[in-house]
C-alpha cells in the first residue's frame, strides 16, 4: 500500500491541517497566539522523536537547535533583510550543519554519556551566543520594525508567521512518518533495539545517526526563527532553555515515543496540564516538578505512552495510528 493510501500517515495530517485551518478562517488573535504554543510544541516534540523515537538517543539539549536557528534566522530577518521564510530556512539549516558537526562526535557516546553531552552543548551554545556581538552579546537582538512593513505591519506579519508554522508542522509530521516506514528507518528502529546487532546486520550505524540527528535539527532551527520573530527579540536566556528539552522529552515520552501521533497527542496533552498549572494559584511554581514526576510514572508504568498503550491494546487501531 502506497504512502497516501494508509489512515496512519493522513490522520496527525488532517488533525493539524483542519486545527491551524479553522484558526486562519476565525481569525481570533487569542486563538492564533494559544494555537501557535501548541504548534510549536508538536513540531518542537515530533522533530526530537525523529531521534529519540527512531534511535532511542535520548537528547537533553534538543533545544539548542531551536536557540542556534532562531539567533541565524533572526539575524538574517533583522539585520539582512531577508524575508520570513528564507530566514526560517537559514535558520534551519545552520542548525542542521552544526548537528553535523556536533553529531559526529557526541553521536559515539551511548545512554547517559550521550544524555550528558548534550547538556553541555546547549551550555555551550549558551556561552558563545552570549558572548558573540553580531548576535548582539548579551543582551540580543530586536527586530527592525521595517521587517514588519514588508507583510503589512505587525498585525498581518502575526498571521504571516503563523501559517508558516503551521505548514512546517505538518511537514515535520510528513517527514517523522517518512522516515519511520523507510528502510533507512528501519535501520534506525534496529540500532534502538540492538545497536551493536544492527552494525553486525550491515546498518551503518554512525553515518545513519548522523543523518537522523541533522534531520531533526533543521526543523527547531526553522521553528525558532518563526517564534522570535513573532516576539520581536531575542536572548540567550530564551533561546537556550534546558527546560525546554525536558518538556520536549516529557511530550514524547507521554505520547508514545517511536509513534508519529504520539508526539502530537502527547504535546497537546502537557500543554494542557502546563495552562492549567500555571494559572493554578497553588501549582504554578510547581510545574517543571510535575513533567519530571510525570516523566518517571510514564518510564515505570507506560513506557509506550498513550498512543502505543492504545495500539497494544486496541488492535483495530494499529493500522490508524502510527
Amino acid at each position: 500500500m502506497k504512502v497516501w493510501q494508509k489512515p496512519g500517515f493522513w490522520l496527525p495530517l488532517v488533525i493539524v491541517l483542519v486545527w491551524g485551518g479553522a484558526v486562519l478562517l476565525i481569525h481570533q488573535d487569542t486563538m492564533r497566539e494559544s494555537a501557535f504554543v501548541l504548534l510549536m510544541a508538536v513540531g518542537l516534540a515530533s522533530s526530537l522523536n525523529i531521534l529519540l523515537g527512531y534511535t532511542g538517543y535520548v537528547s537533553f539539549g534538543h533545544i539548542v537547535f531551536f536557540g542556534l536557528g532562531g539567533y541565524t534566522g533572526f539575524y538574517l530577518l533583522s539585520e539582512q533583510g531577508w524575508p520570513l521564510f528564507a530566514s526560517a530556512i537559514g535558520g534551519g539549516l545552520l542548525s542542521a550543519f552544526i548537528a553535523g558537526l556536533v553529531g559526529l562526535a557526541v553521536l559515539r557516546l551511548r545512554g547517559a554519556y550521550f544524555a550528558l553531552a548534550t547538556i553541555g552543548i546547549n551550555e555551550a551554545a549558551r556561552a558563545f551566543v552570549s558572548n558573540f556581538e553580531p548576535y548582539g552579546g548579551a543582551t540580543g537582538m530586536f527586530v527592525n520594525f521595517s521587517a514588519y512593513q514588508k507583510y503589512g505591519g505587525p498585525g498581518p506579519a502575526l498571521w504571516t508567521t503563523f501559517t508558516f508554522l503551521w505548514i512546517t508542522t505538518m511537514v515535520v509530521l510528513v517527514a517523522s512518518y517518512l522516515v519511520k516506514h523507510s528502510r533507512f528507518g528501519l535501520g534506525l528502529l534496529a540500532i534502538r533495539e540492538d545497536e551493536d546487532a544492527a552494525m553486525v546486520m550491515g546498518v551503518k550505524a554512525p553515518k545513519a545517526k548522523t543523518i537522523t540527528y541533522v534531520i531533526s535539527a533543521f526543523f527547531p532551527g526553522v521553528i525558532g526563527t518563526l517564534y522570535f520573530f513573532k516576539n520581536g527579540n531575542i536572548e540567550p536566556g530564551d533561546a537556550f532553555q534546558l527546560h525546554m528539552s525536558i518538556e520536549m522529552l516529557v511530550m514524547v515520552m507521554l505520547g508514545g515515543m517511536g509513534t508519529v501521533m504520539g508526539p502530537l497527542v502527547g504535546a497537546v496533552g502537557y500543554q494542557w496540564l502546563r495552562g492549567y498549572l500555571l494559572t493554578s494559584p497553588i501549582f504554578k511554581d510547581l510545574h517543571l516538578a510535575v513533567a519530571g514526576a510525570m516523566l518517571l510514572v510514564i518510564i515505570l508504568f507506560v513506557p509506550a505512552g498513550l498512543v502505543g498503550w492504545v495500539r497494544n491494546h486496541v488492535q483495530r487501531l494499529q493500522k490508524v495510528l502510527e
